[in-house]
């Protein structure tokens, strides 16, 4: 057996155990921007699976501007560890600042396809179930509403269909496509 029998296994569990860690980490430092209800089932589960690891960074990490800054920290810090060991399970030369950089387009990258996958769901659940209460769809909701709004405002429904989602989801691909591949470039990022 090769070497990277073993090796693409591992590198599959470390993405996926720290991707969706440091994607409810992220989602809950978004949902703190958005102004969410922390009330919300949802959003009670987020914060109790956050929680444990974000109680001692907040003693050492203050909020800034109302921004809860130590879970923004805290996605870095474990972004740059997962960037960490997959450089060194799959044998790139990189010296330790390297992997923070890296993690920086990363986390661009994270949070830009958190909103898309956000107003995907939102436009397909606004078929499948429109107007009935759910905790999901409220929180959806709150999520997408700061980037739907202009998109609202910019262009109106027309005959009854609301396309400011594609407009949105547009500009998110656009972004990702002209933001992310040069930051990338200039931190070095082999990922």
């Amino acid at each position: 057996m090769s070497g990277s029998y073993l090796t693409n296994p591992l590198v599959f569990l470390i993405q996926t155990l720290f991707g969706l860690y440091i994607a409810v980490v992220m989602i809950r430092f978004l949902l703190q921007w958005a102004r969410a209800d922390f009330y919300n089932p949802l959003s009670q589960f987020i914060v109790k699976v956050t929680s444990p690891v974000l109680r001692p960074l907040r003693q050492v990490i203050p909020s800034l501007a109302g921004m809860d800054t130590a879970s923004l920290v805290l996605a870095w810090l474990l972004k740059t560890a997962e960037l960490a060991l997959l450089a060194v399970l799959l044998g790139f030369s990189a010296i330790p600042i390297g992997a923070f950089l890296w993690s920086l387009p990363a986390l661009i990258e994270l949070i830009i396809n958190i909103f898309l996958f956000a107003v995907f769901i939102r436009v397909i659940l606004s078929w499948v179930n429109p107007g009935t209460y759910n905790p999901g769809v409220a929180l959806l909701s709150r999520l997408t509403d700061p980037i739907m709004r202009p998109a609202q405002r910019a262009l109106p429904p027309i005959s009854g269909i609301d396309l400011s989602p594609m407009l949105v989801m547009i500009g998110l691909v656009l972004l990702q496509m002209l933001l992310v591949p040069p930051l990338k470039w200039l931190t070095g990022s082999p990922f």
